[in-house]
This record gives structure tokens, sequence and C-alpha cells, in this order.
């Protein structure tokens, strides 16, 4: 069975700085394709997206290698990283309790191996993630964590410069 995510103790903050962005159902834009195609080549994977985490839903900013827009929340990889203070790091998802029985994983998406980096706003709000998926079991050395992070902070600084 599929393990949703707790809220974070501050949802409702979180919510109001993510809304506060402005960006939630926009149109693709370029700098935001780059970083994301920067992700998936810096880590070798064949997915790679923006992921912002509403009440309901995860919604795709940016995405690559990814047939959809968006998922429900609950079954979102990203709600979960949201609530860490960095990458969340799945290795193989068919051998996760948490991830085993997740659509995203036995459907057509295949995700076997997932590194999640959160958006956090300058006031600690972690308003979704930037992501890097892979079809096959795999690790993430530590330097790519660190390439990850530094990314989605590019990600943070491009959402400030539009606010």
């Amino acid at each position: 069975m599929t393990v949703p995510a707790p809220l974070p103790p501050s949802e409702t903050t979180r919510l109001a700085a993510l809304r506060s962005y402005g960006i939630l159902d926009t149109e693709a834009e370029e700098a935001f394709d780059r970083i994301v195609a920067l992700a998936a080549d810096f880590l070798a994977t064949p997915i790679a997206a923006i992921s912002l985490v509403d009440e309901a839903r995860q919604w795709f900013k940016a995405k690559l290698g990814l047939a959809i827009d968006e998922t429900p929340r609950d079954i979102a990889f990203c709600a979960h990283s949201i609530l860490q203070t960095g990458v969340l790091v799945v290795e193989d998802a068919r051998r996760s309790p948490i991830f085993a029985d997740n659509p995203l994983v036995t459907g057509p998406t295949g995700i076997r191996a997932y590194a999640g980096a959160p958006l956090v706003t300058p006031d600690g709000q972690a308003l979704g993630t930037l992501c890097v998926i892979d079809t096959r079991p795999r690790r993430f050395s530590r330097r790519q964590r660190r390439q990850l992070g530094r990314l989605a902070a590019m990600v943070m600084a491009e959402l400030e410069l539009r606010r």
C-alpha cells in the first residue's frame, strides 16, 4: 500500500508561500527547462523535474522524460522530499516500504531510483523539489547530491527573481 507523506507542521504557511510566487499552472520557461536538463545530465538520469506541491497534487513546472504534468499528492515522492532538510534519496523504490506499491513505481512511469532536493524559500518553507528519477535502481554519490542541492538553489533564485 502506498504511504502518503504526512503534512508539514507549517502546511498553511507553506501553501501561502507557494501561492505568493504565482508560479502554479504557468507556461514552461526556458530558465527552468535548462536547470532540469542540467540536473538530468549531471546525475545521468532519464527523468528530471521541478515539482511544486500544493494541497492535492504535485505539478511539474519543468520536466524532462515525463509524459505527465502532475500527479496526486498522495502518491508523490516529492511530498516526502519537502519534509526533509536535505536531498531525499530512494535507491530502489521496489524495496522501499513507503514506495514499493506506489503506482508511479508499479505503473508505466516505472520509477526505481529517486533523488529530490527541496526548493526552500528564504523563510524556510519547502515549495516542492528539483528531482531526478531513474528507471533502474542506483546510488547517488555525495557529489551528485550536492549538485542537485545547488541546482535546487538556482531554481529558488529564479523564483525569487520572478516574485
